[in-house]
């Protein structure tokens, strides 16, 4: 039992304001495996306060080099960490083992290095004409995070906040928040100065709130559902904040006719299942030649099996549960719906045998999907993976800009010049060629409905700056 009593402010552990507390399942088991406690405004008062006063005691003054210095220290705490941060995600999320490694434990590290590396040669003023226009820090931002890549997201968001010089209020997702503690226990390993790094966890509609509409909060970094984030916004809007949101996603893969499917195809199911489709850039259209159908779904069928699902702690498993009950019925409710609209089940569509507990649901592939049908619409964030046949290239393009969403997406083709140029008429704000591998120096956030802003590279840093002109 991971039983947590206080909060991480002002560089110290602070006895919250309530002595209420939010219980913490395994997503595989369905036991309580922790607790954290229920924060309060009073509770994001005090973080805020913490924050502001660390900001102008000293944070905003200190310049790229030293807070390059910090970042490395961070990133050496956190990977001392890298099991206990793995298991512990494993548990809380139920991403199998061997991914929760690479991905939610190791990717943060090499994300705070990443910025750590860019801070050193962060150049903040440039002379054009009589002008000397300078960036710098914006001053305190709130942060409000996801529960599917809980660690990875706070630190693509509290990486480059340091860098920039800017404090920060942290409120993870009261689904998976363990994995925080293990940050917070970083920060004090790293000797991270006081209130530079404040957490306070809670729900949204009490401590995220708090964070969106606290008058002494300048900016707000969101990631979650669009619901929530047009409710940050619109919140953030009172006191006029600078508002980045990353909203998830319906991407698109788009397999030309003249690519070798069993590599493209293969790909596309394993983006789709990534984290048993709880992944907000997972391809979870694939839009295949008409006449390469039957072709398709048969390679795609086949690249499901080999994915075992099984328990988050067995190294052997490639997909585990989803993280609730309340998410486990969402997912069914959308394959039912699948069903009652006229898409064909080629696999799955129910619950796995051998798994009395654990919120675990088949991963599924549906066939004979129309572009406007809801499991062709909506984002599911489950392991269910809808087919949709095109005729013509622009057919195919147009099916994959035919939704409110515009995050990622791929595209898999022989000639790469003309996958390119399919790329390009994508709108979408990051884009896969022939299985292009993630690059954590490059944008990522998306266009229409799927957010505003970017994160990672010199792009996220830039979120964290404002610019001033100085006439001379």
């Amino acid at each position: 039992m991971d039983a947590r009593e206080h909060f991480y402010i002002d560089g110290r552990w602070q006895q919250p304001a309530s002595g209420d507390r939010i219980d913490v399942h395994s997503a595989a088991t369905e036991d309580t495996i922790g607790h954290v406690p229920r924060g309060t405004p009073e509770d994001v008062d005090r973080a805020v306060a913490a924050a502001r006063r660390a900001f102008d005691q000293g944070w905003a003054l200190t310049g790229p080099a030293e807070r390059a210095d910090w970042l490395r220290k961070l990133a050496d705490a956190l990977e001392r960490r890298v099991p206990q941060i793995a298991d512990t995600i494993a548990r809380e999320v139920g991403m199998p083992i061997t991914m929760s490694t690479a991905v939610q434990a190791e990717l943060p590290v090499k994300t705070a290095r990443s910025y750590a590396q860019l801070a050193t040669g962060l150049h903040l003023e440039e002379q054009i004409g009589n002008s000397i226009v300078t960036r710098e820090p914006f001053g305190v931002a709130g942060m409000i995070t996801p529960w599917n890549y809980p660690l990875h997201q706070i630190m693509a968001k509290v990486a480059p906040a340091i860098a920039a010089g800017c404090t920060m209020v942290l409120k993870p997702s009261e689904v998976a928040p363990l994995n925080s503690y293990l940050l917070a226990e970083a920060a004090l390993d790293a000797g991270l100065p006081a209130g530079v790094l404040n957490i306070v966890h809670g729900e949204g509609p009490i401590v995220g709130e708090a964070i969106a509409n606290h008058p002494g909060v300048d900016m707000i970094s969101f990631t979650g559902s669009i619901r929530a984030g047009q409710r940050v916004a619109a919140l953030a809007a009172a006191t006029i904040k600078k508002v980045t949101l990353e909203l998830g996603g319906k991407s698109a893969f788009i397999v030309l006719d003249d690519a070798p499917l069993e590599k493209a195809v293969a790909r596309g199911v394993n983006s789709a299942m990534l984290n048993s489709g709880q992944t907000c850039s997972a391809w979870t259209r694939m839009i295949v030649p008409r006449a390469r159908m039957n072709d398709v779904l048969q390679i795609a069928s086949g690249a499901l099996a080999k994915l075992k699902v099984g328990d988050p702690l067995d190294a052997d498993a490639k997909l585990g549960p989803l993280v609730s009950e309340l998410q486990r019925h969402r997912v069914e409710g959308y394959i039912q719906k699948g069903l009652a609209e006229g898409a064909r089940l080629v696999a799955g569509g129910g619950r796995p045998p051998g798994f009395a507990r654990g919120h675990y649901v088949e991963p599924t592939i549906f066939a004979d999907v129309g572009p406007r049908m809801t499991i062709a619409q909506e984002e599911i964030f489950g392991p269910v993976l809808a087919v949709l046949p095109y005729d013509t290239e622009d057919e195919a393009i147009a099916i994959a800009n035919d939704t409110i969403y515009g995050l990622a997406g791929g595209v898999w083709g022989g000639d790469t010049d003309r996958a390119l140029r399919v790329a390009r008429r994508m709108r979408t704000g990051q884009v896969d060629v022939n299985g292009g591998r993630f690059n954590p120096l490059a944008p990522f956030g998306g266009y229409k409905w799927s957010g505003i802003g970017r994160e990672f590279g010199k792009y996220g840093l830039e979120e964290y700056l404002q610019i001033k002109a100085i006439q001379c």
